[in-house]
Formats: C-alpha cells, structure tokens, sequence
C-alpha cells in the first residue's frame, strides 16, 4: 500500500509540473492580431506551397535576367531588392514575440537582427548568385534602421550573397520611402528587377495609401508584375496590414481587432 501511495505522490507531482510548465501560447489573449502572427509564421515554416511560391519567383525572376542579357545596355545592370521576407525569413521573431502576447517592437526587433540568425528564402541565395554570376549588381535597399548594418552584413555574408557590403547595403536615414534610393541607383545602372515582399519596394504610388488606393495601383500596374516587379509572399505583416489601421500604429491589439473584424466579409 506503501508503495502505491507512493507512485501516485509521483504522478500527482509530475502533473502539477506538467501543468506548470504550459506553453505560454496556451495562455494567450484571444485576439487576432497576436494569435494571427502565429498561424502565418506556421504557414511560412512549414508549407510547401510557401516555399513553392518563393522558387516560383525567384525562377520568374531569373527569366527576367536572361531576357534583359539579350538587349544592349549603355548602363552596368542592376538588381535592387528587399531584404525581410525577400531573401531572409524573420518568421521566428514574429513566433517569439507572439508567445509573449506581443507583436513587432523596435527594440525587440533591433535584438533580433543583431543576432544575425535569419535564414534564407526558399530560392533567394541561388538567384542573387546566378544575377552576379551573369554580370548584374545587387542592391539591398531596406528600412532596418542604420544601427542595424552590422547585424545585416553578418547574417548576409554568413550565406554568401554576393555585393554584399556597404556600398551595396542601403539602409533607412530619414525616409522610409524608397523611392529616392532606387532613383540614386537609377543614375547610374539600369534597373533590370525591383524585388519585394510589401507593393512600396516598387514604386511610391504605393506609399503611405489607403487599401483601396493599393489595390488600384496594384491594377494599374497589373503588366508590370513578373516582368520588372517579382512579389514574394508575405502574410505576416507590411503595408497591406498597416493600411487598414490608416497607418496608426498607437492602436492597442483590441482596437486592431475591431478593424480587422470590420475588413472581413462574411455570409
């Protein structure tokens, strides 16, 4: 008898740490926007279709190339591209913070660069090599914060992607608009591919607008994607997500939810 009490002490103890030890996700708000970061960072980390939609891009984008080799330019090519959920996935940023009941924070997020752990984009590193290879500059054009730059060139330079260096590295100074940098680039190369996860690493009609704006715009230019502009998918965050909140970024997780709810169509 001694000895069952005894093994029951035992099971009785290991559940209550069991119990303890609950991921914190099981406690989390009940809220979209916290909740939401989780089931997109679980589409970025393990669907095939992800990574699927990332090689289809990128072999788009290498067509591209091969077609502009076949014309003369008075100018050296060029590739300008974005870096976040462009060529690095920083999917595991969004899990972290999410676990914690947060979303994106400067400070959080400056940590997490540093640590130069991001992992490449399903087909980015062999394409930006490929572009390299065949005689075309790479420019990494990206709103990470000066601060940053030696956090980025470290993760860059730890997977080989070519041109990557400060001359090729251009980082945010005062404008998140990207549209001046490109235009530097543009006096002196000619722009073979813009490439971008988020409508404003294309051009500025897409910066700072309204959703119904964007998708007008996106209707506009609708000839342009898979030829100059090659999108790569991002459910995570960025402008489509900024929008609905008309760029108020003040608003707590209940409020986003509210807007987020009035968004959706339902039957």
């Amino acid at each position: 008898m001694k000895k069952y009490y005894f093994f029951s002490a035992i099971a009785i103890a290991s559940l209550a740490a069991f119990r303890f030890k609950e991921p914190v996700a099981d406690i989390l708000p009940g809220n979209i926007v916290v909740n939401g970061k989780l089931f997109t960072s679980l589409f970025q980390q393990n669907a095939a279709e992800y990574k699927a939609l990332c090689f289809q891009s990128y072999n788009i984008a290498r067509f591209q190339i091969d077609q502009s080799l076949q014309k003369n330019s008075a100018k050296p090519r060029a590739v300008i591209t974005d870096i976040d959920e462009t060529m690095l996935d920083n999917s595991p940023y969004a899990v972290h913070q999410a676990l914690q009941g947060k979303v994106y924070e400067s400070a959080s997020w400056a940590k997490w660069t540093g640590l130069a752990q991001c992992d490449t984009l399903a087909g980015s590193l062999s394409f930006f090599k490929y572009a390299a290879d065949k005689g075309v500059e790479v420019y990494y054009i990206s709103n990470r914060d000066e601060k940053e730059r030696a956090g980025t060139l470290q993760n860059m330079q730890h997977y080989g992607f070519p041109f990557a260096d400060n001359d090729h590295l251009i980082l945010k100074q005062s404008s998140s608009s990207k549209e001046s940098r490109r235009l530097k680039i543009a006096e002196t190369h000619e722009i073979v591919l813009l490439i971008g996860d988020n409508l404003a690493d294309f051009s500025d009609v897409f910066d700072k607008k309204t959703t119904e704006e964007r998708l007008q715009s996106a209707q506009k230019l609708s000839n342009e994607f898979g030829r100059k502009f090659i999108v790569l998918p991002n459910s995570n965050y960025g402008d489509w997500e900024s929008a609905l909140f008309k760029y108020n970024f003040k608003l707590t997780s209940e409020q986003k939810d509210s807007v987020i709810k009035t968004c959706l169509k339902n039957y």
